[in-house]
């Protein structure tokens, strides 16, 4: 029986071939940190800014917030005394709205 020859190491050619998959391979790894640094760097300024909430609204006496919302210029506060409070941007009450507490004609439970 004939032995099989030593291997001598890959031909020149493949050789070339198996650094160049090695740099591609440390190429792209580097190119996928550098796009993920890039959005976690860029992302938090593409954001859009938070509603901006006045630093003291005037809440009436007795009047505890149940709910609130933003709009364009103004804040609105639902109480738990069924008014919807409407606010200026620097605070100030624009507009208080009275909840009916029955709710349109039949639509309440009976």
């Amino acid at each position: 029986m004939t032995d099989a020859p030593e291997a001598e190491g890959l031909p020149p050619s493949l050789r070339f071939l198996k650094w160049l998959v090695i740099v591609l391979t440390l190429t792209m790894i580097g190119g996928v940190i550098t796009v993920v640094a890039l959005l976690v760097t860029r992302m938090p300024q593409a954001l859009p800014v938070g509603p901006e909430v006045p630093q003291a609204l005037a809440m009436p006496a007795g009047a505890m917030a149940s709910a609130v919302t933003f709009g364009q210029g103004w804040t609105a506060v639902v109480t738990t005394d069924g008014r919807i409070l409407v606010f200026a941007q620097d605070g100030r009450l624009r507009q208080e709205v009275r909840l009916d507490p029955e709710g349109p004609a039949g639509t309440g439970t009976e």
